[in-house]
């Protein structure tokens, strides 16, 4: 039950603006409401803002790892490193196309993978990178690319939670190999559900296409032919008019969660929380886009467990997530042989990180009533 009398606060919202839902009901009356002109549109959009790279829409930011993979050509025997706190998704593909999953611990003050231990996980087997951008947070993009040269690397860059973010003044996606969006609904741009695929060549665009949809390519009014196995991975219109109307203010959203993250910082500093040895994120308000705020909790410090802190968070109206549990202790993982100690920094931070609330229509006065529930309770619990 709560004990306050304000609005629940969850930890993301999407937000969709009345012009887009009146532009997503033209596309209903339209007559036209699975892949067509609207998805056009989006592709179109994307790419521009990309640097006019090639740009395929998708249902999933998870299809998207997946169709780059198998356009990489890579399968069976060989290796692909990732990292192992993230989202299941891009793991999952590496399995899903018969290739091996290679862990590499993160860095404990980016969260993301450790490119001082990348190279010493590279083997004769190894055939792409898969870094994965947590919280929207970009790695070395200079530093991993001379890397992926030279050992002659395919790189999949898994920036679901990147666009908006930059490395060096230059957008995620606008360079570099495959680049893969997601616009799911907790996304900084939403579509409701759905991905996009930035590639280098209109080649592999084509072969992207043919993934899409069943491997079919069609030419003139009646000329069919069908040579790939593809599945049925295409957006819907309705969904590229959501993700349009979301792209066209993706600099506000940006702004807004730059501002708000510096918010959470300010109403941080020489609190409970700090003093009790909570773990902030990167500050970083050029290259990152702030998809999300998390704090790493100090629990050898404080009596309680992550679980009990949540939910002492939402008796105060406050919704909190958990980005990510450690991939390779998870069942599947483990009977493929990993287990736990291999990758400390991913496992210690994967059982303390909590997702605080940050979306575009919060007020810094909601900031500061995280922070402040936050606090309270850390100074309540400390040992």
């Amino acid at each position: 039950m709560s004990t306050t009398s304000l609005p629940f606060l969850p930890f993301v919202r999407p937000y969709v603006d009345e012009e887009t839902i009146a532009g997503v009901i033209n596309v209903l009356r339209s007559g036209w409401i699975t892949t067509g002109p609207q998805n056009a549109r989006f592709e179109a959009a994307l790419s521009e803002y990309c640097g006019h790279r090639p740009v395929r829409a998708f249902n999933s930011g998870t299809c998207t790892i997946e169709i780059a993979l198998r356009i990489a050509g890579i399968g069976p025997g060989d290796e692909v490193i990732t990292t192992p706190l993230s989202w299941v998704s891009s793991s999952n593909m590496i399995c899903e196309v018969g290739a091996t999953p290679v862990f590499v611990d993160i860095n404990p003050v980016t969260r993301n993978l450790d490119l001082d231990k990348l190279e010493s996980a590279i083997t004769s087997r190894s055939r792409a990178i898969i870094p994965v951008y947590l919280a929207g947070m970009p790695m070395d993009l200079d530093r991993l690319y001379a890397l992926a040269r030279t050992y002659q690397l395919r790189l999949i860059e898994d920036a679901a939670q990147a666009l908006g973010s930059s490395w060096n003044g230059q957008r995620v996606g606008e360079r570099g190999d495959f680049v893969s969006f997601s616009f799911h609904a907790n996304k900084n741009i939403t579509s409701i559900e759905g991905g996009a695929l930035i590639m280098n060549h209109d080649h592999e665009a084509q072969l992207a296409q043919k993934y899409r949809l069943q491997g079919i390519t069609r030419t003139g009014f009646d000329g069919m032919e069908c040579d790939l196995l593809g599945g049925k991975y295409n957006l819907t219109d309705v969904a590229a008019r959501v993700g349009l109307g979301s792209l066209a203010r993706l600099d506000e959203i940006t702004a807004q969660r730059r501002k708000l993250a510096r918010a959470y910082f300010t109403y941080f500093s020489g609190g409970a929380a700090i003093a009790g040895g909570i773990e902030l994120p990167p500050k970083d308000f050029i290259n990152s886009n702030w998809h999300m705020f998390q704090i790493v909790l100090p629990l050898e410090r404080i009596r309680i467990k992550r679980a009990n802190f949540m939910a002492q968070m939402k008796e105060r109206g406050i919704g909190t997530g958990v980005h990510y549990l450690p991939i390779h202790l998870f069942k599947l993982y483990q009977e493929r042989g990993f287990k736990l100690g291999m990758f400390p920094h991913a496992e210690r931070i994967g059982r303390a990180i909590v997702t605080l609330p940050l979306f575009p229509q919060m007020t810094i006065d909601d900031v500061s009533r995280v922070v402040q529930a936050v606090n309270e309770i850390i100074h309540h619990h400390q040992q």
